[in-house]
């Protein structure tokens, strides 16, 4: 059953809600958390749907450069999000705006990718499934401050090689889901 799935949109959209409801009925999933601490909304909601169902998840929040070292035996997956890893990798790589050259940004997409690429293979080495969250930037106006423009730009791009390397990816909107392939 190795699946790879992204789904993408605005922020409070649903992409969490979305993959922990994709989830739910499974026991011994990993929800990796690499970013801001989880909101508690998504923290009440995976509490609910494990009691429901009678399962138990793994729910890690760690600011870690490594990703698919944690998915260690868990057959289902959910990486949140693709976004603040972009950001992890950014802080780990450039300590100052003038370190963001062309060539930087090209290296740090290409870690991005390698590490979710890694993960992705790792769960599937566990024949199981993987949800990569990612925030969908392609909406918005390219930012006057060359760091957040540089963020905006690298996490389109990789969020655009993750969408092709994963077998469907999913656009969020308002709660609602929509297939994009």
């Amino acid at each position: 059953m190795a699946e790879s799935i992204l789904i993408t949109g605005g922020a409070s959209s649903g992409k969490a809600r979305f993959a922990i409801t994709h989830f739910a009925p499974f026991d011994y999933v990993l929800y990796l958390r690499v970013g801001d601490e989880l909101n508690p909304d998504i923290t009440n909601r995976i509490k609910f749907s494990t009691e429901k169902n009678g399962v138990e998840w793994d729910v890690v929040h760690k600011q870690t450069t490594t990703p698919a070292d944690e998915v260690k035996d868990h057959k289902f997956v959910i990486f949140d999000s693709i976004s603040a890893y972009t950001r992890l990798i950014m802080r780990e790589m450039c300590t100052k705006e003038s370190d963001l050259t062309a060539e930087m940004k090209k290296k740090i997409e290409k870690r991005v990718i390698d590490d979710v690429v890694k993960l992705c293979e790792k769960v599937s080495e566990n024949n199981g499934s993987v949800i990569v969250i990612s925030l969908e930037t392609g909406f918005s106006v390219r930012p006057a401050d060359p760091p957040l423009a540089a963020y905006r730009d690298i996490l389109g791009r990789v969020s655009q090689r993750i969408a092709n390397t994963c077998g469907e990816a999913y656009f969020s909107a308002s709660g609602i889901q929509f297939k994009i392939r």
